[in-house]
């Protein structure tokens, strides 16, 4: 069983990537708005505009996957899932869960590796203005690791459910 300290955590890490992706969707909308103005209305494009984006765009894929599995908000196919009682739900998750695991076992492993090769060529946008890639790589398996630990709470809380246990809410 999780502690409450655990899953304290978890849920404070979840609520801070959704605040960072929160920022990360304004930035992409202004600049996003900006670069075009540049391109369009003053035929001057920027340099480092669509790079940025680019990178906060990966950067919102990761802390927004983290948000919303936090927060139960992907879509499911909700003709086998909806109607059924919690312990059926619980169940069907505890059946699906070692395939999650599996998946963000290897995004995490070969997304360490990727990153760690990144860092060791020092490797840059092949742009006009160079920024490196190797941060946001290792965001790749870091947020698998943050995601591994939420569907493990959720997993916990399925057993329980399924056991006939109420978790704490």
């Amino acid at each position: 069983m999780l502690s409450r300290a655990v899953e304290a955590t978890i849920n404070a890490i979840a609520e801070g990537m959704g605040r960072i992706g929160w920022v990360l969707i304004l930035y992409c909308m202004a600049f996003g708005v900006t670069d075009v103005f540049l391109r369009y209305a003053l035929n001057d494009p920027s340099m480092w505009i669509g790079t940025t984006l680019q990178v906060a765009m990966v950067l919102l894929a990761c802390t927004g996957g983290i948000y919303a599995l936090k927060h139960d908000s992907f879509v499911k196919l909700d003709l086998f899932y909806a109607n059924r009682r919690d312990r059926t739900k619980a169940i069907l998750d505890i059946v699906t869960a070692p395939f999650a695991f599996l998946f963000l076992g290897v995004l995490v492993w070969k997304g360490y590796d990727a990153a760690m090769l990144s860092w060791k060529l020092k490797q840059v946008t092949p742009t006009a203005v160079p920024i490196p890639i190797y941060p946001i790589k290792f965001m790749i398996p870091l947020t698998g690791i943050i995601v591994i630990l939420i569907v493990l709470a959720k997993f916990v809380r399925d057993c329980q459910v399924a056991l006939g246990q109420h978790p704490e809410s």
